[in-house]
């Protein structure tokens, strides 16, 4: 396509303005940052007081009691990490399928999984009575003869965790270094060098950028049956256990599509926050919402169905432990809980999702908090009554979180907050050269319309593309 003078001024004018807001966030930092960086700190800091006053006192001050030894630790431990199932997983399958609509999301997805999976790694350390010698799970040769079961689904969960953190930190650092590059050459002073390390020598050269697309490409195929394993293994730590409602072959694939459900409702919440009070609502568009929320709808039936699945076969096989439990959720002193489950993940979400008038940013919004909540009372509703009421009456009892478990786990998502922001002040949170990429092929795929961006450079301009720092971005063709 033949680019014209005024075409090229009309693209230079945009990239400035997409540089700038963009990069403001970075940038600048209000008051209202400040404050609202406090108040998260706050509530982080009276959870790590609330587990130093555990550590002192011992693990009988939080509600764990016989027979009942998972309460709220391990139910935010397996939210957590279904969390996580937001961007890594939902990130890689949309880079492959290259959907358009996209390119705004996967970076807001991506920054979440790193965090969910770091505060859901943090509670099995948290559950235990002595935290300090948890190295002591690590499997490494030692004189103390330990060494731990390989057959304990237990210790799956670290190498399956630690391997999806891993992959999941490279998956988010690689599309991040070419922007980084241009946060080195538009700020000066401290923040340029601090940049500069972070860009790791990017100078935009063909080779570097055949390195990094090949690398993506790569890592998002390999992602998915990490990300896919990992709740898998999670849910064997239950499967795998003869405990009613547990032992169940249905899980691995229940928790799964549970993960990626509350894991879509926490990008939704989280984007409608960063259009908000970011004002990005130019660069996240009702299309991304519209779509997030057709997913969102697809997965809440699909809940709901094995929902329905699993308590139909405990119903009919009719095995006295299992239909006691069931009665307990259903009828018994967790039917509130149970029933607010329903109406949060299934009740609320479907009429706002499925009415397409309804569907808007703040409908798909509702739905994405009300989904969150269903789904922690859902991992509740898992533990906690199957470990009350086991097979013989000797073995029952109840379970009452206490403050501490109470205070540690609203810091936990006053913590998640806390990272959310602080990643938004130091790197944009929208991938800026993939926005670009994708205006310039809508440019391309539309030559009747006057292009918005030329985003994506060609392999001899993707060379000047950061090597110049967008200083000389009046040559045509500068993304």
């Amino acid at each position: 396509m033949t680019t014209t003078p005024d075409q090229i001024k009309h693209d230079l004018i945009n990239h400035d303005v997409i540089n700038h807001d963009l990069l403001r966030p970075v940038g600048q930092a209000s008051a209202r940052f400040f404050l609202v960086v406090a108040m998260l700190g706050l509530v982080v800091l009276a959870g790590f007081s609330a587990w130093g006053y555990q550590l002192y006192s011992g693990i009988g001050v939080a509600g764990i009691r016989r027979p009942v030894f998972w309460g709220f630790y391990i139910t935010n431990f397996v939210f957590w990490i279904g969390i996580s199932h937001a961007g890594t997983l939902i990130s890689a399958i949309l880079r492959l399928a290259n959907a358009g609509w996209r390119r705004p999301v996967t970076r807001c997805a991506e920054v979440i999984t790193v965090f969910a999976l770091c505060i859901g790694a943090m509670f099995p350390v948290i559950h235990l009575g002595r935290p300090w010698v948890a190295f002591w799970l690590v499997p490494y040769p030692n004189e103390r003869g330990l060494w731990p079961n390989y057959r304990s689904p237990l210790v799956w969960d670290f190498f399956a965790i630690n391997t999806y953190l891993i992959g999941s930190i490279t998956f988010l650092i690689l599309p991040i270094i070419p922007d980084f590059a241009l946060c080195r050459d538009k700020f000066s002073g401290w923040r340029k060098t601090f940049y500069g390390l972070l860009a790791l020598g990017w100078r935009g050269t063909q080779r570097q950028w055949h390195r990094l697309e090949t690398a993506m490409h790569i890592m998002a195929i390999v992602i998915i049956p990490v990300a896919v394993s990992v709740h898998t293994i999670v849910s064997w730590d239950f499967a795998m256990t003869p405990v009613p409602m547990w032992h169940s072959t249905i899980f691995a694939p229940y928790f799964v599509a549970g993960a990626i459900f509350s894991g879509i409702a926490a990008l939704i919440v989280a984007m409608v926050f960063l259009r908000r009070f970011l004002h990005l609502e130019e660069y996240l568009p009702s299309v991304c919402f519209e779509n997030l929320g057709k997913l969102l709808l697809l997965m809440s039936l699909l809940w709901v169905y094995f929902v329905f699945a699993e308590r139909l076969t405990i119903w009919y096989g009719n095995q006295p432990a299992e239909v006691a439990v069931l009665w307990l959720t259903q009828k018994g002193p967790y039917r509130y809980l149970f029933w607010i489950m329903v109406a949060c993940n299934f009740g609320i979400p479907f009429p706002l999702l499925a009415i397409k008038k309804l569907r808007t940013i703040t409908g798909t919004c509702i739905a994405s908090i009300t989904v969150v909540v269903g789904m922690w009372l859902e991992r509740y509703l898992i533990i906690v009554p199957s470990l009350s009421r086991k097979f013989l009456p000797y073995a029952w009892g109840t379970y009452r979180p206490t403050w501490v478990e109470i205070t540690i786990t609203a810091a936990t998502f006053a913590g998640m907050a806390l990272l959310y922001v602080m990643f938004a002040k130091l790197v944009p949170i929208i991938s800026i050269w993939e926005l670009k990429v994708g205006m310039r092929e809508a440019s391309e795929s539309m030559p009747s319309v006057v292009a918005v961006s030329k985003a994506r450079p060609t392999v001899s301009e993707r060379s000047e593309h950061e090597t110049v720092g967008f200083k000389n971005s009046h040559r045509v063709g500068k993304p």
